[in-house]
């Protein structure tokens, strides 16, 4: 694996907010206790108006995508700007622009090309998806390749509340929207490089998460949780050790970011590896399930509080089933 270095995260959240009492006065048979002792999550952010979701739970998807207030474009571009002031570069330094997540707003072109188009970047487009992992799967992909232009674009819109079904109790009160992204770089250092990366999955069981075209999102939740719960600690923990070496000697500290799915199951995974107070890094609790942008968001959130000898665990998993792990040393 070569090596990739990350110079800038930003990240993207609408306006519209989707908190637990909203939902409970859709009658969809839940309230706030439920919410919180499943997956602890108080509220989510959508591109859909609220009058919408009320008047009609979102029974046709394909009327939800007409409905939404922003598009990939839209919100990439937000995220992309944090991103590029971070890194302290413009849009014309970009050579390539990475997208990918779990529900695209066309099937073609690329999401990317879309992306790079309305940045005005003259500069290729490639989707890399593997759902609720992309992030990880990008990193992966990325820092085997050569050739690459000095400055790439990875970029994750998820505007996936377009596809969820507001009478299912169960889907309604997971996702929120979000849009993440990073400028990486294989030829340009900086402070924060890509140690540690991997990717697998279990493909036999693709039909565990689906979104067909012009459907709702379904899943079959007791067996998504084991899968996430049983990869998310055994990735971690082969993560943890070189962790605690490289902030051991470097004076800093072991943060770990999740797929920002359920608060539980990551405070459960966090017990596991024993960390400190502070150092289990999330967003679930009040952006909901962004999906692939989950945990690359919560990244960009905490950018100011990275400090040099950090080292970043990030365990993604997603439909697919895939799962992809990465770790990053700061300083």
């Amino acid at each position: 694996m070569g090596t990739l270095y990350i110079h800038g995260m930003g990240h993207f959240h609408p306006g519209n907010v989707i908190d637990n009492t909203f939902l409970e006065d859709l009658d969809i048979g839940t309230n706030d206790s439920w919410i919180l002792e499943r997956v602890g999550i108080h509220a989510r952010r959508t591109v859909l108006p609220l009058d919408y979701i009320r008047q009609t739970k979102n029974s046709d998807p394909r009327q939800g995508q007409e409905a939404a207030e922003f598009d990939s474009r839209q919100t990439a571009a937000a995220a992309t700007d944090m991103a590029l002031e971070r890194a302290n570069i413009s849009r014309q330094d970009i050579g390539m622009v990475i997208a990918g997540g779990c529900y695209p707003d066309m099937a073609i072109p690329s999401e990317a090309s879309r992306i790079a188009g309305s940045l005005g970047i003259s500069a290729p487009g490639i989707d890399i998806n593997s759902a609720c992992s992309t992030f990880g799967a990008q990193m992966h992909f990325l820092s085997s390749m050569s050739g690459l232009p000095p400055y790439v674009l990875v970029v994750n819109p998820e505007n996936t509340t377009p596809a969820i079904n507001y009478a299912d109790r169960s889907s309604a009160v997971l996702w929120g929207d979000g849009t993440s992204a990073a400028v990486v770089s294989i030829d340009v250092p900086s402070r924060m490089r890509l140690r540690d990366t991997s990717i697998a999955a279990d493909s036999q069981r693709w039909e565990a998460v689906c979104i067909p075209r012009f459907g709702h999102f379904y899943q079959d939740g007791n067996a998504v949780q084991r899968f996430a719960i049983k990869t998310t600690v055994s990735c971690a923990r082969a993560l943890h050790e070189s962790a605690s070496v490289y902030a051991a000697q470097h004076g800093g500290s072991v943060r770990f970011i999740g797929h920002q799915a359920n608060l539980m199951m990551l405070q459960g995974v966090a017990g596991r590896l024993d960390l400190g107070d502070g150092d289990h890094w999330f967003n679930v609790d009040n952006h909901g399930n962004t999906g692939a942008a989950g945990a690359p968001c919560v990244l960009s959130q905490h950018w100011d509080d990275l400090a040099d000898g950090d080292s970043v665990i990030m365990v993604v998993v997603g439909s697919g089933l895939t799962w992809s792990s990465l770790c990053i040393d700061v300083g």
